[in-house]
């Protein structure tokens, strides 16, 4: 029988829920974008121009929540390739955008390259269980005005999964929108199968970022997914207690669904978080405590009351390399995440409360997924699976080796790892003495060594390293120019 992990009883979500709702109400959100401030105010919130600010009354939210879809899916490239989220569906993704990495052959500690992206979407397209990437790693090698149009290219030449980036403002993120939709035959076809997972940063404490939301704003035009992602830290930006945390947290997301339902209802939007506690002797995050992972089953409770998807980091640690404490940490909160049901558990590869990239750690993780998914699965226990008239058959002095029932079952029950040894240490010693790291540094070889391009239409290709050449011929103030909210032209989207 499949079972939850809970954190929280019904009374105490309510709570919770009463708790946001009181915030929302009475003390309201501060909203710098002045667009986003007249759709609050045309819908009959409560608006303070001079403030900045928003209240918004829980009829407005109930009203949201009502139109907010509670299964979304999300195509690859080939929208042969779709992944459900939502529901009972568990999904895994890249994670965090890591400006350094250790490198694969030489372990060297060094800044993160646009070779590095494009080895990683490569990594996730053969994953059998990560079957989703944001811009995982931040090249230092390019220019940050081309950032997002190199990734976007690197995908649709590599990949057959979904992608996705942050809201990184009006322009950047049209940018976005107009390369996938050349990508994939046009906007109708992208609205009608979305390929790309936005993520909207919500601003601790209570805040709703100007850049963040002009972004989300075109996400939702475009019809693509968004995760409402805030990283609260307990101590620091949240209340210390992780009640608290979950009360201001909870508003801060529902302010922002409410926010995407009101300029298109039934845009695709996710319950998010990537909250977690502080370091209280340094001031600095730490997402590998275990808390994170109790952040997260919360929060799943609160995304299932109200019917929408969540996205959840997991398999997050604070460790610097790839030993115990990145195994213990990242094994902790992921399966928190998986047992609590969070559909789109963002996981893959890092280091350093993800600021580290390991390729063979996210091959490691890829496996260890496999084994949270069958955890998160249960036992079944039907006639057959009870295996009585066999156990008799069988009786004491017998074995189930050869036995068709066991032939039947063993693939679906046991969970096979493909890098941790399980091997007789005499045989693992005569077989080279490989570790799960030496045979997961072997793995991202393999991968890197057979990887096919995808062969896009040449027209495609053309259109793609066009727009791109556009982007890389602005000035820099082209993109503050877009910033000042006269120049933006939501009609011509």
């Amino acid at each position: 029988m499949r079972s939850r992990f809970e954190v929280l009883s019904s009374s105490e979500l309510d709570q919770i829920h009463a708790g946001s709702m009181e915030v929302l109400s009475e003390v309201g959100v501060k909203v710098e974008y002045g667009k986003a401030r007249k759709i609050f105010l045309e819908a009959g919130c409560q608006v303070d121009d001079i403030e900045k600010s928003v209240k918004i009354p829980e009829n407005i939210v109930l009203w949201a929540l009502e139109h907010a879809p509670d299964l979304i899916n999300l195509y690859g490239l080939d929208p042969q390739f779709c992944l459900h989220i939502g529901r009972d569906y568990i999904n895994f993704a890249g994670l965090g955008t890591p400006t350094s990495i250790l490198d694969t052959e030489n372990g060297e500690y060094r800044p993160t390259t646009l070779d590095d992206l494009i080895r990683h979407i490569k990594l996730v397209d053969a994953c059998k269980y990560i079957n989703s990437m944001q811009m995982d790693v931040w090249p230092n090698d390019i220019p940050m005005t081309t950032i997002h149009t190199e990734a976007i290219r690197a995908w649709a030449r590599n990949s057959r999964k979904p992608f996705g980036m942050g809201c990184y403002g009006f322009l950047p993120t049209l940018d976005m929108m107009r390369m996938m939709a050349l990508a994939v035959g046009g906007k109708e076809e992208l609205r009608k199968s979305p390929r790309f997972f936005g993520i909207c940063s919500v601003v601790s404490p209570l805040q709703m970022n100007k850049e963040q939301l002009e972004g989300m704003l075109i996400c939702a035009d475009y019809g693509q997914p968004v995760a409402m992602s805030p990283e609260a830290i307990s101590g620091a930006t949240a209340p210390a207690t992780l009640a608290g945390l979950l009360v201001q947290e909870n508003a801060a997301i529902l302010a922002h669904i409410v926010l995407a339902q009101l300029y298109r209802p039934g845009t695709p939007v996710l319950y998010g978080t990537v909250s977690t506690i502080a370091n209280m002797r340094l001031g600095t995050v730490a997402l590998g405590a275990v808390e994170t992972g109790m952040i997260s089953a919360a929060s799943a409770q609160l995304a299932r009351r109200y019917m929408l998807p969540i996205r959840s980091v997991g398999a997050s640690t604070d460790a610097k390399v790839e030993d115990i404490q990145a195994g213990l940490e990242r094994s902790a909160n992921l399966m928190q995440a998986a047992l609590a049901g969070v559909n789109y558990i963002t996981c893959g590869g890092t280091l350093d409360s993800t600021m580290l990239e390991s390729e063979p750690l996210m091959m490691l993780d890829d496996d260890w997924c496999g084994a949270a998914l069958r955890i998160a699965r249960g036992i079944e226990v039907i006639t057959d699976t009870l295996s009585v008239n066999l156990i008799k058959e069988v009786g004491f002095s017998g074995h189930y080796l050869a036995e068709e029932h066991t032939v039947r079952h063993f693939r679906n029950e046991h969970y096979i790892p493909g890098l941790f040894p399980r091997e007789p240490y005499s045989t693992w010693l005569k077989e080279g003495s490989k570790t799960a790291l030496d045979r997961a540094r072997e793995r991202v070889r393999e991968i890197l060594a057979a990887h096919q391009p995808v062969e896009l239409d040449p027209q495609v290709e053309k259109d793609l390293n066009n727009y791109h050449a556009a982007v890389k011929a602005r000035e820099l103030d082209d993109f503050y120019n877009y910033e000042q909210e006269e120049n933006q032209d939501f009609s011509k989207l």
